[in-house]
């Protein structure tokens, strides 16, 4: 096949897996609606989350069976493993442990968003395929890593994304995430094939080096789990935000709150998903000091991309600090991880497009 077949191929294999994202988009948000609607509704004063006390499931009938038919609320769901104060470890039934929790045997709701669930997750598994057979395409096209311009960056970051999340869809129920997961994506892969596209061309000659691997592979991954620590950082503030409303306990939005993971888990896993980016996100700067020094003679010569790169991991260090001290709430310091995600966004839209540095290549 000759290059321009190629890269039509791979152009062509990209779009079609924006229609497919779009369907698993719109699988989960049915999954949630569903799963929202077969909520219960709270009566006056009752306790949702059994938060206080830890009764054991044989010590009465009402709350074995609310918890064997709950697995999409709060933590007592399929393969979620709650261990927050809102859900003692001592009211999860075995079944719950071992992820066999079957969904609500009444609710049609329930097996509704079963339903919706399913295909959601086998379209994301296509998606994640055809972004992964785009960025081989791209690459065959040119005989060369497909990492030289922000189009195939993006693709790249989109299809870690993609991969991370599927391959934690076989851990665990996280059909929660999926809506918080396949939006941004559509966004990154919409931008990639409009804004942001660039011919498949050669590198220039300060890109043609075993360090444009190391260097922007290391990068597309941190930012792909990066942007999986954003989704689940904003699931927790919204979560965190419907806790707190007067009427939390009644509104249809606190049933869609009991789908989700309680707050403090759902902090807590951002907090890890960010522990894993930030030492990633560390490689990537010292990385591209040692790139810069055999590329341009200097291992900092304050070049828009090289600061803004160091101005993200000062906001992600500063997270990570404020994650770990005493008197700083956790709703503060999430917003200081989801500042750095947005510093993250400007530097590959903004900085590479409208600021000229040695960073400015293959017509981005």
């Amino acid at each position: 096949m000759t290059r321009e077949t190629l890269e039509q191929y791979s152009l062509v294999s990209l779009y079609s897996a924006l229609a497919v994202l779009t369907l698993a988009m719109f699988g989960y948000v049915l999954y949630l609606a569903r799963a929202a609607a077969s909520q219960p509704e709270p009566a006056g004063a009752a306790v949702p989350e059994l938060a206080d006390v830890a009764v054991p499931v044989s010590a009465g009938a009402d709350v074995g069976a609310r918890l064997a038919t709950e697995p999409v609320g709060r933590g007592v769901r399929a393969g979620w493993a709650d261990t927050s104060p809102d859900q003692p470890d001592g009211v999860r039934t075995d079944a719950a442990r071992t992820g066999s929790v079957p969904m609500d045997p009444v609710g049609g709701s329930a097996r509704g968003a079963r339903r919706a669930a399913g295909p959601a997750r086998m379209l994301t598994w296509l998606a994640t395929l055809l972004v992964g057979a785009s960025i081989i395409l791209r690459g065959l096209s040119v005989n060369r890593p497909p990492l030289g311009n922000l189009h195939e960056f993006i693709a790249a970051a989109s299809f870690v994304v993609l991969l991370g999340f599927s391959v934690w869809t076989l851990k665990r129920n996280v059909d929660w995430l999926g809506a918080f997961v396949t939006a941004p994506v559509l966004l990154m892969l919409g931008s990639a094939t409009t804004f942001w596209y660039t011919e498949a061309a050669q590198l220039l000659p300060s890109l043609r080096s075993s360090w444009l691997v190391i260097h922007v592979s290391v990068a597309t991954i941190s930012v792909g789990v990066f942007t999986l620590a954003a989704t689940v950082s904003l699931a927790y503030l919204l979560v965190d935000r419907s806790d707190r409303l007067p009427t939390a306990g009644t509104s249809r939005a606190a049933r869609l709150r009991r789908v989700l993971p309680p707050a403090a888990e759902l902090e807590r896993l951002g907090y890890g998903l960010h522990v894993i980016a930030f030492p990633l996100w560390t490689f990537t700067l010292i990385a591209g000091a040692i790139w810069a020094r055999q590329a341009w003679a200097s291992y900092w010569n304050w070049d828009p991309k090289e600061v803004w790169t160091f101005v993200i991991w000062v906001v992600y260090a500063a997270y990570l600090h404020a994650r770990a001290t005493t008197g700083i709430s956790r709703q503060k310091a999430t917003y200081l991880a989801l500042a750095g995600f947005a510093c993250i966004i400007l530097n590959y839209s903004i900085v590479n497009m409208y600021f000229v540095g040695q960073h400015s290549y293959s017509g981005v």
